[in-house]
């Protein structure tokens, strides 16, 4: 066998085995690829506390007594309890105030609970976080660094003011304080006009569903900063369909537009306002709401004093519903 033909045929041995390799390093790469780590899912967004609350108490709370309205594009517990009696007189619809839940302990739970067996339906809702309370965004306030001279720069003219380059800073830094500032208040507006926007989307459709069981007449009680949402929603809203409002123990809510001083006197509905007289902070703020009321014609506000009963918190909460109901109702 010549050395030629020896040759061409390895050559020829040789190509026919390169179409086989190709082929197991094709077949090796979907392995690679599967066995390449999945890129991780995208957390799901972090509920409120406010939603964290309404689902404990859904396992808490009767199913009979759990309701979801709709307020926008989002919904919400409300907790309903029909009246014990065949004609019932009306609906009160209670908002709890921040941090509470629609069936709190103190007031909202009580009052939800007692009004049914007396004739009135009774709606609890619960509101959502306030834009206003959460985190602010933190601002560099450390002044830019200057950019390091070259060399072969020119020196300052010397009719130049030692100072002049330290009033020109000064001065640009009042400025952006100044925006940083107006800003700052743009924000918070929004924020206000962002949280109003829900809790009366809320009030809205704790209303309507009221409604749609032949309530006569509608009540709305708030309570601590609730009383200040519900206040603000009867003078920017003033629905035909609510026809008094009771607050108690009332609070304004800190980064807000208007204050219960301005806001609650000038209500064109009934208003009580019931607040602890041994409670000294709530006690001044409450003389301030009275003095504002004395300063208008026509004010329908009225203020109701409380004693806090310590160790008895029945009897205190019992107190607080005979004093809203007896307001209520003044012929029983």
């Amino acid at each position: 066998m010549s050395t030629l033909y020896r040759t061409t045929l390895a050559m020829c041995c040789l190509a026919s085995l390169l179409p086989l390799g190709t082929q197991a390093a094709d077949a090796e790469k979907p392995e690679a690829a599967a066995e390449a780590p999945a890129a991780p899912a995208p957390r799901p967004p972090l509920l409120e506390r406010s939603q964290e609350d309404a689902q404990a108490l859904e396992r808490l709370v009767p199913k009979a007594e759990q309701q979801t309205l709709q307020a926008g594009n989002e919904s919400f517990l409300a907790l309903w309890k029909p009246a014990n009696d065949s004609d019932p007189q009306g609906a009160v619809v209670i908002v709890p105030g921040a941090g509470e839940t629609a069936d709190w302990p103190n007031a909202v739970g009580p009052l939800r609970r007692k009004f049914p067996d007396v004739g009135w339906h009774s709606l609890s809702v619960s509101l959502p976080d306030l834009l206003a309370d959460s985190p602010q965004a933190r601002v560099d306030a450390k002044p830019a660094e200057e950019p390091a001279k070259e060399k072969g720069e020119s020196a300052p003219a010397k009719d130049t003011p030692a100072d002049a380059n330290a009033n020109v800073a000064q001065a640009t830094a009042a400025d952006a304080d100044a925006a940083e500032s107006t800003d700052a208040v743009q924000a918070s507006e929004q924020k206000d006009e962002a949280d109003a926007e829900r809790i009366f989307a809320r009030l809205d459709a704790a209303v309507a569903y009221a409604q749609q069981h032949n309530s006569r007449s509608i009540v709305l009680i708030g309570h601590g900063s609730g009383a200040y949402w519900a206040a603000r929603y009867m003078s920017e809203k003033q629905p035909p369909q609510v026809q008094k409002l009771v607050m108690v123990a009332a609070q304004t809510p800190a980064r807000v537009e208007h204050d219960l001083e301005s806001l609650a006197p000038t209500l064109k509905v009934p208003t009580a306002d019931l607040y602890y007289v041994t409670r000294a902070a709530d006690r001044n703020a409450a003389q301030q709401r009275l003095q504002a009321s004395k300063r208008l014609k026509d004010s329908q506000y009225k203020q109701l004093s409380l004693m806090a009963i310590a160790g008895n918190k029945d009897a205190e909460q019992e107190q607080l519903f005979r004093r809203v109901r007896g307001w209520m109702s003044p012929q029983e």
